[in-house]
């Protein structure tokens, strides 16, 4: 509880239909009031060890962390998980291994939001949904030039290409988002296992209509409905 807010989750993560790995991780903290979903990069060599690596630094956060220490902390344990990351894949002779990361703070009425590659959070407030993240992917340009929406590009033959990912590359540059908390907010922190089949209007529909008890499972379900070709994580997060 913070400023007299209560928060209540619920978290899932599915190998999906396809997959024999699942390569992704996440990360629930209520303690820290942090909630993060991590992609380990897929086709490439360890993507599962790269998101548990990310996962696994975040969780040694130390308790009673004010909130600006605790943003400085998290983005210092991303910053450790990139570096390991790049160490690993010099002893496994250069290969590339890499995850996306996209997390989620809230404290003293305020959320923020960091991210690298195309995990996403996701904010519906008063019946209406809103991307908060902006994907670092190949064809996130298209989307902010205004030639498809996020709904198209995730059906684009590139829509997997990203650009930014914790342990690829010298620098780990991650984006941040922040704003108000309001009550009755509901967030969803996910990969894009989820997103390639719950368009805008179906993530809408069910984040509006379904309690907490069952909203994880419906949102699973679209997506084995729609194939399951990928794992498949979110957390739903909301403000009482």
């Amino acid at each position: 509880m913070t400023n007299g807010r209560t928060y209540r989750y619920v978290a899932q993560t599915h190998v999906g239909l396809k997959r024999r790995v699942n390569e992704d991780a996440i990360l629930a903290l209520p303690d820290h009031n942090i909630w993060m979903v991590s992609d380990g990069m897929g086709g490439h060599q360890a993507g599962d060890f790269a998101s548990a690596l990310i996962v696994d630094a975040v969780a040694t956060l130390p308790i009673g962390l004010d909130p600006t220490a605790k943003m400085h902390g998290l983005r210092e344990k991303l910053q450790e998980a990139h570096r390991a990351i790049q160490a690993e894949s010099q002893a496994r002779g250069g290969s590339t291994i890499g995850a996306t990361v996209v997390a989620l703070i809230l404290a003293n009425g305020h959320f923020l939001g960091l991210w690298a590659g195309d995990s996403r959070l996701y904010r519906l407030r008063n019946g209406v949904i809103e991307l908060l993240t902006s994907d670092h992917s190949a064809v996130a340009d298209y989307v902010l030039a205004g030639k498809m929406d996020w709904d198209e590009a995730e059906q684009h033959p590139h829509s997997n290409a990203i650009t930014r990912a914790v342990g690829v590359g010298e620098e780990l540059e991650l984006d941040k988002i922040r704003g108000a908390v309001e009550p009755g907010d509901r967030f969803l922190v996910c990969s894009d296992g989820l997103t390639k089949y719950a368009t805008f209007p179906k993530l809408q529909q069910v984040l509006s209509s379904a309690p907490l008890e069952t909203v994880g499972d419906q949102l699973l379900q679209i997506a084995l409905d729609g194939g399951g070709t990928d794992n498949i994580s979110h957390i739903i997060v909301d403000v009482v």
